[in-house]
């Protein structure tokens, strides 16, 4: 039975201790840095705040919103489905799946996808939440799915990768690979892109797969595990894989950050850097958070560190997004940090909810962000200009 880290709050590098609360009174577990005044650099409006259930509590979900057109999808562990309106928060529907939801909803396509701990995959009509298919996959899903000309692309737990039919969730293809005994909790969303598919893999792999059958056109190596025990070994690419034209970008915990040429899988460059957040591409820069709590912005080129912000160490903070020139996560206290994209200096910050912001923020077309809090607190964001 495969064995799960269950730590969100990944700034405990030894692996000696998991909290998910800032009460913790561990010795072995470093203090969050404590937030101090600045002066704003920019205004952030709140324009809305809404309840989308309980929350996931300390599960370790990392559950977040998607948004699509101008209709906000979240998901709770109690079954229930939500769809909101992004402008005022307003409800336009909600569904009680009644099964146990554990992955952040998809929407694309016309098409919304959730799925269970119980290993199900259910789609359900984006307009008004009626379920039109459901399928079965090989262990629980915890990660949103992709989808892509007509396909459904889910990764579950025990690794395996599953492709249905959008239309009616006939199963399409099935690509089989193991993973090490002991992992961290999480796993990439599938990243799809001209006809193709990047999973990250929990051995430190990127494996692309074609997307209309499933067969492995590469795999590089992120990142190789060393030492004694299972928990030195660990190099899961848990983060999100960025893609632009031909480049693929990744990052594992205890590893490094890569850029890989798609034809070839040749490496371009690498750098050292241990991150379980993957990472964020916005014009020239990668965005990601390291594993203490810093937030780094590499050149997409060459690897190299534009700028490093180590101000919000230790609050184990959400993956980062890009709002309006920006980038934005949340932390262990419900808060939301703006940092600015040419420096990394403060610029705003505003809070959620007390319970920690676990999911990735996500951010509309027209520069809307949306966080969920781990109490089930969502609000939207914009910045004023």
């Amino acid at each position: 039975m495969r064995a799960f880290l269950l730590c969100l709050c990944i700034s405990v590098l030894t692996m000696t201790a998991c909290s998910s609360s800032r009460s913790s009174k561990r010795e072995n577990v470093a203090p969050p840095t404590e937030l101090t005044e600045f002066a704003p650099q920019v205004s952030v409006r709140e324009l809305w705040t809404a309840n989308v259930g309980d929350g996931e509590g300390k599960i370790g979900l990392r559950l977040r919103a998607a948004i699509d057109n101008r209709t906000v999808f979240t998901a709770d562990p109690s079954g229930r489905v939500q769809a909101l309106d992004l402008d005022s928060g307003r409800t336009l529907w909600q569904r009680d799946t009644d099964v146990r939801l554990s992955a952040s909803p998809a929407a694309a396509e016309a098409n919304l996808i959730v799925g269970t701990l119980d290993g199900l995959v259910l789609a359900l009509n984006p307009d008004n939440g009626e379920e039109r298919w459901r399928a079965k996959v090989s262990s629980e899903v915890i990660t949103a799915a992709g989808i892509s000309r007509g396909l459904v692309v889910v990764r579950a737990n025990d690794g395996r990768v599953f492709a249905f039919s959008a239309t009616d969730g006939e199963r399409r293809w099935v690509y089989d690979r193991g993973i090490p005994s002991l992992t961290l909790r999480g796993n990439s969303v599938p990243a799809i892109a001209d006809g193709r598919v990047y999973i990250g893999y929990d051995g430190g792999q990127i494996v692309a797969l074609n997307l209309e059958t499933g067969v492995q056109v590469w795999e590089q190596v992120v990142a190789v595990g060393e030492g004694r025990t299972e928990l030195d070994r660990m190099v899961d690419v848990d983060g999100a894989i960025a893609v632009d034209g031909s480049q693929i970008f990744a990052a594992s915990f205890r590893g490094q950050a890569v850029a890989i040429d798609g034809a070839s899988a040749r490496p371009i460059w690498n750098r050292e850097i241990s991150t379980y957040a993957g990472l964020t591409l916005v014009a020239g820069q990668l965005i990601t958070v390291d594993d203490q709590g810093t937030v780094w912005a590499l050149d997409r080129q060459s690897g190299s560190a534009m700028w490093k912000q180590d101000a919000l160490a230790h609050r184990w903070l959400s993956a980062p997004a890009v709002q309006s020139g920006f980038a934005l996560v949340g932390d262990l206290e419900g808060y939301v940090h703006w940092l600015s994209l040419a420096d990394g200096s403060l610029a705003a910050r505003a809070q959620v909810g007390d319970d920690p912001v676990l999911g990735t923020p996500v951010v509309s077309a027209d520069g809307v962000a949306v966080v969920v809090g781990g109490s089930g607190r969502i609000a939207a964001f914009r910045i004023e200009n």
